[in-house]
């Protein structure tokens, strides 16, 4: 992630969602997306796949 990009998703991950890390891949998936890069994301019910396209857009 960019050097603003991983603070901002990170508050917003704490602002929005009140967790202070993202768990698993979560992050990985964030900073792509936020760096512009396309991911296709397949998690069991749960597992955050909301979160990985709302924190970077968010942050804006």
């Amino acid at each position: 992630m960019t050097a603003t990009a991983l603070p901002q998703a990170l508050e917003v991950l704490q602002r929005v969602w009140g967790y202070n890390e993202f768990r698993g891949v979560q992050g990985d998936i964030v900073r792509t997306v936020a760096e512009g890069g396309q991911v296709l994301v397949l998690m069991p019910t749960g597992g955050g796949k909301s979160l990985c396209g709302l924190a970077p857009i968010l942050r804006s």
